[in-house]
């Protein structure tokens, strides 16, 4: 880095106003392209989204597509709670539940920008560069110590924190990655032209 550049480290964005649950009370296709520009925080880690995946209960790639178990339960509840999930039995994935109870939809959280304890990102990924840290499901929730703790909990209360973006992103859409079922719809969202994203457009 040049010297008296600064980075994200140095000076975190202002935030927006906090997100509040009923955010998440309507069409999980609403809900999942308002998310990319706001701000994940968990214990005061975290960033700029900027890479969704929408999840309905009408779709056979949806955990809840065939109903209620103890691990989904959740997404049966009222929208604006965490559904946390092990992925192939290695990483944890983090989805925002959406819709009215019962609707059992989700919106699953791909990438973020870095903005905030960046240093403790560093420290549990293992790496340096910000565009490495939070590019990728797994990779975030490794990087804001993301566990199946932090399943079922409300998205507008401590640890959790959410704030509206600042600005009006441009977003791209396109299909969803790494899914044997419902491959063509186009349910991924994305900042254009980010390099935080964990797989171009």
């Amino acid at each position: 880095m040049a010297q008296g550049s600064k980075s994200a480290a140095d000076h975190p964005p202002r935030l927006g106003k906090s997100i509040k649950r009923r955010f998440f009370d309507r069409s999980v296709h609403e809900v999942a392209p308002d998310l990319i520009g706001t701000t994940l925080l968990v214990d005061g880690v975290g960033g700029i989204i900027v890479e969704v995946e929408a999840y309905h209960h009408t779709d056979p790639a949806a955990h809840s597509f065939r109903g209620p178990t103890a691990r989904n339960r959740v997404m049966f509840g009222p929208p604006g709670f965490s559904y946390v999930y092990r992925s192939y039995g290695i990483h944890w994935c983090v989805n925002f539940v959406c819709e009215e109870a019962g609707s059992a939809s989700a919106v699953l959280i791909r990438a973020l920008q870095p903005t905030h304890g960046i240093p403790a990102m560093r420290r549990r990924r293992g790496l340096h560069d910000e565009r490495a840290l939070c590019s990728g499901p797994g990779k975030l929730c490794e990087a804001l110590g993301i566990t199946i703790k932090h399943s079922e909990l409300p998205l507008d209360q401590p640890p959790i924190a959410l704030h509206a973006r600042t600005g009006q992103p441009e977003i791209v859409k396109g299909i969803r990655i790494g899914l044997t079922k419902a491959v063509e719809l186009p349910w991924r969202y994305g900042l254009k032209d980010s390099k935080f994203l964990s797989k171009r457009f």
